[in-house]
């Protein structure tokens, strides 16, 4: 009998068999409110029909063009409508599979341009699992353990996580540009330093949003020195924050952006964006690859970036995260085990802590488990998986934030009474 690696555990007992919009239907029969969105994924919803169209007729047409073999329109088209949205300036794309292969590309182009070794990384970020996107990831050891060596020249600076220390945002963020410049003079100079690479708001570290000063620090303290900023924008892009690009809640522009996830709505793409100057520095030969800029996924990406424009989907993420931030609010300000509440847009996390305010993955996970039996899906994050993550879909309503407040408010009531376990 052949069977799935026990290491790979589903974070609910649900089977899908359907998807629509915001929810999943499951093989027990029963419709489940999904907040999980694959991960982020599934940005305009389960089998948005536009998206589905899209897809459909694409694979009717032409399933793979490689694209480093031959040129096929939805890749042409996709270009263009990146050129819509993405920064001034970044007017140049390569296209891949997953975060982890933007990523490291995003990485290959840094150093070659640069001709330095090192990267800076911020603590807690969550940049992939291959081995130098795991290099680069600091948000928990069960990303990066047990296949060392890993990858040289990866320098770790401090995050402005002000929850974690427990200051005011403002002192954090004094605290984390400060020992970035210390790390530049003791660790890493920045002769050696080709990039830093941040996540807006850090993803699997915690739902942990940067600060206007930490990022106009990072982009001075680049710009001063000659290294490239990166933003990988894999979870926090299009529209997830109530901005297109997270980056746009803190006015500065990246010399190389990552995207993925949202992009196509859950077909498998992602790429990097740069100036044209910049990209032309990558080495002959440094780019390619066998399923990149798939012309199915392309053309669902397309159809996806159209949905979100004609949808309003971006203004929607903000209105419909501040609704569901502030029923949250209201469930911590009533709940001492949830000790705080942060995130932007339809990008919200709480997270549990013990009577001391230690890092509470007991209780996180039984109220995640308990919400499943309220009909509603949710992830965890954090260093200990302490903090429940809230990524519903772009194509949100009122009706259904309202809904999956209710399901979150009973999921509280009974994890944190010990209801869950009996």
């Amino acid at each position: 009998m052949t069977a799935l690696s026990p290491h790979l555990r589903q974070a609910t007992p649900v089977v899908a068999v359907r998807g629509e919009g915001v929810h999943i239907h499951g093989e027990d029969g029963r419709r489940y409110l999904d907040f999980t969105a694959g991960i982020g994924v599934t940005s305009t919803g389960h089998c948005h029909p536009r998206v589905v169209a899209a897809a459909q007729e694409q694979v009717a047409t032409l399933v793979h063009g490689q694209y480093t073999t031959v040129m096929h329109p939805p890749l042409r088209h996709l270009v263009d409508k990146l050129g819509e949205v993405l920064p001034a300036g970044l007017d140049s794309l390569f296209f891949t599979n997953s975060g982890s292969e933007a990523v490291e590309a995003a990485l290959r182009l840094a150093r070659q341009a640069t001709g330095r070794p090192n990267v800076l990384v911020c603590h807690g970020g969550f940049h992939g699992r291959t081995v130098a996107a795991a290099s680069m990831t600091t948000s928990g050891t069960r990303f990066r353990s047990g296949f060392s060596p890993l990858m040289s020249g990866v320098v770790v600076t401090p995050f402005p996580t002000a929850y974690r220390y427990g200051w005011d945002e403002e002192t954090a963020t004094r605290f984390a540009l400060r020992e970035l410049d210390y790390t530049l003079q003791t660790v890493s100079s920045p002769a050696d330093t080709a990039a830093v690479i941040v996540e807006p708001v850090l993803g699997e570290g915690g739902y942990v949003p940067a600060t206007r000063a930490f990022m106009e620090g990072l982009r001075e303290r680049a710009d001063r020195h000659g290294f490239l900023l990166i933003l990988d924008e894999v979870q926090t892009g299009v529209g997830r924050t109530g901005r297109f690009w997270g980056h746009e809640h803190f006015g500065v522009t990246p010399d190389i952006l990552v995207t993925a996830k949202g992009l196509a709505s859950g077909f498998p793409l992602s790429g990097i964006a740069a100036s044209e100057d910049l990209m032309r520095k990558a080495w002959a030969g440094s780019q390619g690859g066998t399923y990149g800029a798939n012309a199915v996924a392309c053309a669902a990406a397309c159809a996806t970036l159209d949905v979100v424009r004609d949808e309003k989907l971006v203004a929607n993420a903000e209105a419909m995260g501040a609704r569901l931030r502030h029923g949250l609010e209201a469930v911590a300000a009533r709940t001492p085990a949830v000790g705080d509440v942060r995130g932007l847009g339809l990008m919200l996390g709480s997270e549990f802590v013990t009577e001391d305010g230690d890092p509470d993955p007991e209780t996180a996970a039984r109220v995640q488990r308990a919400a499943v039996d309220e009909g509603l899906l949710l992830l965890l994050c954090g260093a200990w998986n302490q903090v429940v993550r809230m990524i519903p879909a772009l194509v949100i309503g009122e009706p259904d934030v309202d809904e999956g407040l209710r399901a979150w408010t009973a999921a509280v009531e009974a994890g944190t009474s010990g209801a869950a376990d009996r």
